[in-house]
């Protein structure tokens, strides 16, 4: 029995050998074992290709020699940097001069856009030396807001000088000079700048209003003084001549205030006026015996008028039925220096 024990025992170890190596020549691992054996790939499995140092880019071809977008140089870029090039030029700002001022402005103030991508395109095929031109948008309704802003910063109302009556002597205040931005031609300056996408500082169009009426060349004024019965003549505010006249009567008084030249006749003939005085008169034809004298320079104040007599007696007094009389060649010399609209001023001392 011990014998056949021992004959088992052995067969057994020997087969145990036999399992192993078996294992051993057909790569089989153990349980627990990280280490892995070289595993074939099958043709269903998808092939990866992993970066190497050594492994081959995609380079990005430059733009032909000499090639512009809008003026910008983009030969020798590549699509990227041109982009970027034409770009930075597009978003500078305009500069505008307006009289003595200088303003900068970005083009999206001005509802700008540049279509640049759509230019380098073309600019990657383009042969050397090509000019293109930069696709641009301008809204027309931004410029003009902006236009209409500028010219309520800028824009002056042209001002006349104005006369007024201080210390019962003629005072004309001074005139001031207008200035306009022209609208129309400011619009174009900036879209044609825009869509060709040039900075050069650009000059608006303005215009200078000059008044028509100033201190130096105001003209002639009168004062009649109804109470001293005399009638100062200023050029401006300049003192020129004085004469004596008669005024209106109690009865008539010269009235007071501002009135105009507004007709001058020579050799008048006098209509009586509708008023109890003159009930019953017929008119009078030129000559000596005519009240209006040989000049007639007719006032705003309805019925009043500055004219010459034949009566030199009354000159210096209130006798009149509310004109003002002067001596025949004082009249006439007036009537030669001032003109239809000719301010007036009647005061009461």
């Amino acid at each position: 029995m011990k014998r056949w024990g021992l004959i088992i025992a052995l067969l057994a170890g020997c087969l145990a050998m036999g399992v192993l190596a078996a294992m051993v020549a057909s790569g089989a691992t153990r349980p627990g074992d990280t280490t892995t054996g070289s595993i074939a790939t099958t043709a269903s499995e998808p092939t990866i290709t992993l970066p190497t140092t050594d492994s081959t880019t995609t380079v990005e071809q430059p733009i032909a020699p000499g090639v512009k977008i809008g003026g910008v140089p983009v030969g020798g870029l590549t699509a990227t940097q041109a982009y970027q090039a034409v770009t930075k030029a597009f978003d500078r700002p305009l500069v505008l001069l307006v009289g003595r001022h200088r303003l900068s402005v970005p083009p999206d103030r001005f509802g700008a856009v540049a279509y640049v991508l759509r230019s380098v395109e073309r600019a990657r095929t383009a042969p050397p030396g090509t000019s293109l031109r930069l696709d641009v948008g301008v809204s027309p309704q931004r410029v003009g807001a902006w236009l209409r802003a500028l010219a309520r910063r800028f824009d002056r109302k042209v001002v006349d000088a104005q006369i007024s009556l201080r210390n019962l002597k003629p005072f004309v205040s001074r005139e001031r000079v207008g200035f306009v931005v022209l609208q129309r031609p400011a619009s174009a300056a900036i879209r044609r700048a825009i869509q060709a996408n040039r900075r050069a500082p650009i000059r608006l169009q303005t215009r200078i209003l000059r008044p028509a009426v100033t201190r130096q060349n105001f003209g002639p004024v009168i004062v009649i003084h109804r109470g001293g019965n005399l009638l100062n003549l200023y050029s401006g505010m300049r003192p020129w001549r004085t004469f004596g006249v008669a005024t209106g009567q109690t009865a008539y008084p010269t009235p007071l205030g501002r009135f105009q030249i507004v007709v001058k006749w020579r050799n008048p003939t006098w209509f009586p006026p509708n008023s109890p005085w003159a009930a019953g008169a017929e008119p009078i034809p030129p000559g000596p015996g005519n009240p209006l004298g040989t000049r007639w320079m007719g006032l705003s104040a309805p019925g009043v008028g500055i004219h010459g007599t034949y009566q030199d007696g009354s000159i210096g007094y209130s006798v009149s039925h509310g004109c003002i009389r002067m001596h025949i060649p004082d009249a006439e010399w007036l009537f030669n220096h001032v003109e239809i609209g000719t301010t007036v001023y009647i005061v009461a001392t």
